[in-house]
């Protein structure tokens, strides 16, 4: 019988117990979608005018090896888009997607990497859409991964611990950046620079990264209202667009929208939903036709009342209430049922 040297069964001993410890590890997919996370410019100071999404899952994956030690990583690239170019099929890709690999045993968790322009809107979108406990992150950075202290590498690897947290759990989907935990059900975007962007002005944060580890202030709460659907076997999704209210507003661009074929239309009003006359007399008319027509606040903060004409957002954005909305008519709500959802 040859031995092998023991320098050979040192080395072997070694792989093994790698092998060993990354299939202990919780395992967490990053679906990839561009955006600032994966942008680059020519030069490190530029925080502005970078070309986003131009770096693959795999680069993004390399450039963080730490994310190696909290969980057993994978990436698929869905898209590799600035956010404003993510759209309704990308969107329900990547609801699918993330159902499907939740329902795997060896899932634990899952990470989006997105733009932030549009953020918010996606982040609630998944939590709609994804039916399970297991957690969903959503992370991007607010500067491209060339700048000097770009935040991109470490709000992934505290978007992957995170996503790795049994504490994570029973959550609904999460927004992490700037070491802040938000709920995707209530966070926006609320400035378009800086690094503490994001925000829930009501409700505040659901916790925070203590030493690049998730410490919650609450225990695992179901916010109020929040509902999911089953897009598993929808393709498409209802054309609904928004309306920006304003003085000497008319019906103009309502008909308009409606003529291009829009199915339901959100109105970010002023204040608590406030529309002019003339936008009211069309409204009550579309209410006597069937026709949902949300009415948001462009103060996006603030919960919008009951209206007599159409229907008051509640606590949704103007964004986040044209997704609610789009998804209550691909699943053939009523309106009565739609003015239900929104809680007015």
């Amino acid at each position: 019988m040859k031995l092998l040297p023991a320098s050979c069964l040192f080395v072997a001993s070694l792989l093994s117990a790698s092998v060993v410890h990354a299939q202990t590890l919780p395992g967490v997919t990053i679906y990839a979608t561009g955006g600032t996370i994966a942008g680059s410019s020519a030069s490190n100071t530029d925080t502005t005018n970078y070309k986003a999404g131009s770096i693959g899952i795999e680069t993004l994956i390399a450039a963080v090896p730490e994310m190696k030690k909290v969980a057993n990583v994978s990436g698929e690239q869905i898209a590799n888009v600035p956010s404003n170019d993510v759209d309704s099929a990308i969107l329900l890709k990547l609801a699918k997607a993330i159902n499907t690999k939740l329902a795997e045993p060896g899932a634990q968790g899952v990470v989006v990497t997105h733009g932030t322009d549009t953020l918010a809107e996606s982040a609630f979108f998944l939590d709609l859409t994804v039916n399970s406990p297991k957690p969903v992150v959503i992370v991007g950075a607010m500067r491209p991964a060339t700048a000097i202290s770009a935040d991109g590498p470490m709000n992934l690897l505290n978007a992957v611990t995170l996503a790795a947290s049994k504490d994570a759990m029973n959550r609904g989907t999460l927004v992490a950046l700037n070491d802040r935990i938000g709920s995707a059900f209530y966070t926006i975007k609320t400035n378009s620079t800086t690094l503490d962007t994001f925000q829930a002005a009501e409700q505040g944060f659901l916790g925070a990264f203590i030493g690049g580890q998730p410490k919650f202030w609450y225990s695992p709460a179901v916010p109020t209202g929040k509902l999911t659907f089953d897009v598993s076997n929808v393709t498409t999704l209802p054309k609904v667009v928004i309306l920006y209210g304003y003085q000497d507003q008319d019906a103009a661009l309502i008909d308009a929208a409606i003529k291009d074929g829009a199915k339901g239309i959100v109105i970010d009003g002023s204040g608590n939903g406030s529309v002019n006359a003339a936008v009211k007399a069309r409204l009550i008319e579309l209410d006597k036709q069937g026709f949902p027509v949300i009415r948001a606040t462009r103060t996006n903060s603030g919960y919008v009342t009951t209206k007599t004409e159409g229907i008051g957002s509640g606590v949704y954005s103007a964004s986040k209430s044209r997704w609610l909305l789009s998804l209550a008519l691909a699943t053939g709500a009523t309106r009565e049922q739609i003015k239900s959802y929104f809680g007015t």
